[in-house]
């Protein structure tokens, strides 16, 4: 299947390595002109160089901690000056600190809503001027199977991914009549850094081996096995091709039936 993505301008957050990594190679391996943001600057430098080693695509790295306005304008700025224009946005960023709801201070809400929900609303509102100039684009907000059943001991993560679904829906209507798309898409247990650093903290919550949880985990799963990054890096390509013309205001699970719930 082409996904006519050839030369689509493409802005990737979260993209240093994990699930933003995987979405950025699947879009350069399909010909989008990528636009990747980390925080760390030798980590997004040397993503952007593996993408184009790997794919013979094109991404360029920006260094920016994306809970921060005046990073996300850079970035954007960056984008513009070397692509001139954008078509598609990947919306993510690193999770949160675990806890529970009363073992975070006002200061740990604050920055959780930065990070996660105003993180999208600042870079939507930068890239769909020149999406409606384009004639239309895709906008995909990577968000977390704890949207739809929230998991212990991730508060921060369960109510402001919440928020940001509700957010995605609101745009989805909002941007539709300027040919833009707006999807959420939910990992369930992907094998990244991000997860076994997750699976060692509970592991010592509950007393027993990240091996025994990790089994117990896989158990739980009906595909039997953890998701590769790959398999969430396609997924996130197709929902921001022209093959998923008719797919906006979806929440799509990525998730191996995990998540048990009908909706």
């Amino acid at each position: 299947m082409d996904l006519r993505l050839r030369d689509k301008v493409a802005m990737v957050g979260g993209a240093s390595k994990g699930l933003g990594y995987a979405v950025a190679r699947a879009l350069a391996a399909e010909g989008a002109l990528v636009s990747i943001a980390a925080r760390d600057a030798d980590a997004v430098r040397r993503a952007a160089e593996v993408i184009q080693r790997e794919t013979g695509g094109r991404a360029i790295a920006v260094a920016a901690d994306l809970s921060r306005a005046d990073a996300i304008e850079q970035w954007h700025g960056a984008t513009i000056k070397e692509y001139g224009g954008v078509d598609l946005l990947f919306a993510n960023t690193g999770g949160p600190p675990a806890g529970t709801v009363l073992g975070f201070d006002d200061n740990a809400w604050q920055a959780a809503f930065d990070l996660l929900l105003m993180s999208v609303v600042r870079t939507v509102r930068l890239v769909v001027p020149s999406m409606r100039t384009r004639g239309g684009g895709a906008i995909l907000i990577g968000t977390s199977s704890t949207v739809k059943e929230p998991v212990p001991a991730l508060a921060l993560s369960n109510v402001m991914r919440s928020g940001v679904t509700s957010l995605a829906k609101t745009l989805s209507v909002e941007l539709a009549p300027d040919k833009i798309r707006v999807n959420t898409l939910l990992p369930g247990r992907i094998a990244t850094d991000r997860l076994r650093q997750l699976d060692e903290m509970n592991a010592k919550r509950t007393g027993v081996t990240p091996e025994e949880l990790s089994r117990r985990s896989v158990a739980a799963i009906p595909a039997g096995r953890f998701g590769a990054p790959e398999e969430f890096g396609k997924a996130g390509a197709f929902l921001l091709s022209e093959a998923a013309s008719y797919v906006t205001g979806a929440s799509i699970q990525v998730d191996g039936g995990l998540i048990k719930g009908l909706l």
